[in-house]
């Protein structure tokens, strides 16, 4: 049986600010060590539920944030970027699960740490006209490769945001948001119980292939700068819905993959790098 893990950071057990995730930030050391504790608990119950191999995509930021000596000695570790498919490298239809750790809530709600993508720069995003944010879209992907997300762990509005979008998958809450910035948390050790015990469980019984659509998707992206827009109009296959929005139609894997170029480009317009 062969895992994937991807593993973001704004809603590993512990963490609610940005010095907790940021290279840089005054407890980001801290932040590291304690996504990796989220991560090995997700490897033990794949391990435990009979996985021979589990892939880990380090999904956050600059994507350097895991160590590879802190991690699980069964993992492979997928370490830095550019990546073509970003939180999803690595991901093929081989895969028998997919498993996304430390997940965050989309822009405008009121979980931890929430944003899409890239922090103030995205303010709403839609898949097929669906309301979508990081959750959605690397599940809906992962769907269209093949591969079925069987566990998420995150805040509670993370994994309402996961239920919302596919009530089948096992949710694991490892803090409750108060505000943007402040959760109750859940004790460490009871929350990296709760993670191996829920993978273990959910990959024990062979996950259920997903099925998806075979005709194009769209992807419609409203930017804060109309600039941004403007600038994405010069890819080919992009078109306008308004001065600051843009859209695209495709596989919804080639669709992520140049959504991928579309954060780059503003990234270069507003100095703000893509951190998801």
């Amino acid at each position: 049986m062969r895992i994937y893990i991807s593993v973001d950071m704004e809603g590993i057990t512990g963490l609610v600010d940005a010095d907790d995730v940021q290279p840089g930030g005054r407890d980001y050391e801290r932040g590291r060590l304690m996504m990796a504790e989220d991560v090995n608990a997700a490897i033990r119950g794949a391990v435990a539920a009979g996985a021979t191999e589990v892939t880990v995509n380090d999904a956050h930021g600059p994507m350097r944030n895991l160590l590879p000596e802190s991690l699980h000695p069964t993992a492979r570790l997928i370490r830095g970027k550019p990546k073509q498919m970003g939180m999803l490298e690595g991901l093929t239809p081989e895969h028998d699960a997919a498993v996304f750790v430390g997940y965050h809530s989309r822009a405008g709600a009121l979980g931890v740490l929430s944003h899409s993508f890239m922090g103030h720069e995205i303010e709403d995003m839609w898949l097929d006209g669906r309301p979508v944010g990081e959750i959605g879209l690397a599940h809906a992907t992962a769907a269209a490769i093949g591969v079925p997300v069987t566990v998420l762990t995150g805040d509670d509005c993370a994994c309402a945001e996961m239920t919302e979008w596919d009530a089948s998958v096992t949710t694991v809450a490892v803090k409750y948001a108060r505000d943007r910035f402040s959760a109750d948390l859940r004790p460490s050790e009871d929350a990296r119980a709760a993670i191996e015990k829920a993978v273990a469980a959910c990959l024990s019984v062979p996950p259920k292939a997903p099925v998806t659509a075979a005709a194009p998707s769209s992807l419609t992206v409203r930017w804060q700068s109309a600039s941004v827009a403007s600038m994405l109009l010069g890819i080919p296959g992009v078109t306008s819905a308004d001065a600051r929005t843009v859209q695209a139609q495709g596989t919804v894997p080639s669709l992520y993959r140049l959504f991928g170029v579309w954060m780059r480009v503003a990234a270069s317009l507003t100095n703000q790098p893509p951190y998801c």
